[in-house]
């Protein structure tokens, strides 16, 4: 058994330990906002923080991840209200698919954890590994640099 923490909530799974943490979350946990764009942590949509640090959860075999503390973008909202970066985003219009939206969401509260009023330019340097076909990114970015100077990481 494999011991997880998983937004917030103890889980032991008994997934095979070579078993990627993206088909776990998604099939065992039934998480599925966490989304698998690639499969070869080329794209970000399956990014996840681990531990507090960001992580393309397709490439993470499970069996590596034991008392680890995960959170997806199910563990953003707390008590029925939204992540500040997700009203940011929904402000600025910043998703439209959906596909790499929970992706940009974790990379933009790692970046805002890390540094807290970023560039423009770190902006668009942490966001660098999350793609998007939909939105050409300037909303994307619109809604860090708003979550930022609202205070909210």
């Amino acid at each position: 058994m494999i011991s997880l923490i998983v937004n917030g909530k103890s889980h032991s799974i008994g997934a095979h330990p070579m078993e990627r943490l993206l088909d776990v979350l998604r099939e065992e946990l039934n998480l599925t906002g966490t989304k698998e764009g690639c499969g070869e942590g080329e794209c970000g949509a399956c990014s996840v923080l681990i531990n507090d640090e960001l992580v393309n959860s397709c490439l993470v075999p499970v069996g590596q991840l034991n008392g680890a503390r995960i959170c997806t973008v199910e563990g953003l909202a707390q008590r029925g209200e939204l992540h500040p970066m997700q009203k940011a985003f929904a402000e600025a219009g910043a998703a439209q698919c959906g596909i790499c939206t929970p992706g940009m969401l974790m990379a933009s509260i790692y970046l805002l954890n890390k540094t807290p009023n970023p560039s423009l330019e770190q902006i668009k340097t942490g966001l660098a590994g999350n793609l998007c076909r939909c939105t050409g990114y300037q909303r994307i970015i619109e809604a860090v640099q708003l979550a930022a100077a609202q205070g909210h990481p």
